[in-house]
């Protein structure tokens, strides 16, 4: 347990601003090999920030006037506290792997724009549109009740977040080895700890169906099949996207860079708040 609570704190670290300092970062101590082994947490690590995404929407969306533009204030504040609380660390991902990839049609030299602190065209586009299209999905989905914002708030930070491990298992890291922060982590993967990645996003689904089923607070003409296609569609939009992205790294990169486990990040997160809403409009 003890193990278990120091990678985790350790991961917590390495993909967010939440404090683990002084003496408690004394505590978690830090090595190449703890590194990779946290990665299994990255699912749990959306399970905090997620959650307190979650919770900062629900204080606004039930302390905000109804109708009018109160979705759209509460989209905009979470989806810039969840930037606070990682630090911008997988946009920054996104917008180096679309400099690369939109920069230049040869490997080594998209390999090397990614490398650049700067922030192109390509990169600045994709940033503008990857937070417009999340506040535009997260006002549609506080519009459709308390309950659904929450639950997909949560939902989508921690299943986006275990893709990028599967990247990790089936594409060879790219990146400059000598002053790659994520080389460590991204280096290899074991199936025991894709296993408790695994673990970390059933139980998030588990939880959430559970809580979701005991709750009356599904607005008027929702019901519990609007829930399971949404969360069907929300679920097979973010593998799809998964895919495409790594058939996309594999084509272009031949392997992956840590850039492009925070632009999976970021694009399957994308995806289940469109496929959810995809999915819950089928029965409309």
């Amino acid at each position: 347990m003890s193990r278990f609570l120091r990678h985790y704190l350790l991961a917590l670290q390495f993909f967010t601003r939440i404090p683990v300092t002084g003496r408690l970062a004394n505590w978690v101590g830090y090595s190449p090999q703890m590194l990779r082994a946290s990665a299994a947490h990255f699912p749990g690590v959306g399970w905090l920030v997620g959650a307190l995404i979650a919770a900062l929407s629900a204080l606004l969306y039930l302390g905000l006037p109804a109708g009018g533009f109160s979705p759209l204030v509460v989209a905009a504040t979470g989806t810039a506290f969840g930037i606070v609380l990682t630090g911008a660390f997988h946009e920054d991902g996104l917008a180096d792997v679309a400099d690369g990839l939109g920069g230049s049609l040869q490997r080594e030299r998209a390999l090397e724009i990614m490398k650049d602190s700067r922030v192109g065209a390509f990169g600045a586009i994709a940033i503008v549109m990857a937070l417009l299209l999340k506040v535009a999905l997260v006002a549609q989905l506080a519009s459709m009740g308390v309950t659904v914002l929450c639950a997909c708030l949560f939902l989508a930070h921690v299943v986006s977040r275990t893709w990028p491990l599967l990247l990790i298992r089936l594409l060879p890291h790219v990146g400059d080895a000598a002053s790659s922060k994520s080389k460590p982590l991204a280096d290899q993967i074991s199936v025991a700890a894709l296993w408790v990645a695994l673990l970390w996003c059933l139980s998030a689904l588990v939880l959430t169906a559970f809580a979701w089923s005991q709750s009356s607070a599904l607005m008027p003409g929702q019901s519990g099949a609007h829930v399971l296609f949404g969360l069907l569609g929300a679920l097979s939009a973010s593998a799809m996207a998964f895919g495409w992205m790594a058939r996309w790294f594999a084509k272009r990169l031949q392997g992956f860079t840590g850039d492009c486990l925070g632009a999976t990040q970021q694009i399957c997160e994308l995806a289940f708040y469109l496929g959810f809403l995809l999915g819950w409009g089928a029965l409309t």
